[in-house]
């Protein structure tokens, strides 16, 4: 399981030039599943994203967790992470999960995820257009 963490600003997600997701500050994270992921992976990134503490305090020093600091997440499925570009130009994905089973997993990462923050979210498998601000810029990517 592959998550690219952006600390944002606004963020929103447009299927078909509708909004399905929006938050207005917070966290915009892109999940990838692959073979083997587990819901015991999908517990421990949920709670490593509530607690990662890339917000800044009255010092402006990043130590405060979207627990502490406040706001939203807005959760974009993403199978691409898991592309593989080393054999040409032409990525190949074969190392993303098949969509029935990831839509799967995507649920429960979302669910898990509400369990800390409230969480938006893009639509699965839908050609999404995400519109950010990243603020910082701050970009962690975390795997399990």
């Amino acid at each position: 399981m592959r998550v690219l963490v952006q600390r944002s600003g606004k963020a929103s997600c447009k299927v078909s030039s509708k909004t399905v997701g929006s938050i207005d500050s917070g966290l915009v994270v892109f999940v990838g599943f692959t073979e083997g992921d587990s819901t015991e992976n999908i517990k421990y990134l949920a709670k490593k994203i509530a607690n990662l503490r890339i917000f800044p305090d009255s010092n402006d020093v990043m130590n405060l967790s979207i627990l502490d600091y406040g706001g939203r997440v807005l959760s974009i499925s993403q199978f691409t992470l898991y592309a593989d570009a080393t054999g040409g130009n032409r990525p190949s994905y074969i190392k993303a999960m098949k969509n029935d089973q990831a839509i799967k997993l995507y649920e429960e990462f979302n669910n898990e995820l509400s369990k800390y923050v409230e969480v938006s979210t893009g639509e699965f498998g839908a050609d999404m257009e995400i519109n950010l601000t990243n603020i910082g810029p701050t970009t962690i990517w975390l795997e399990r």
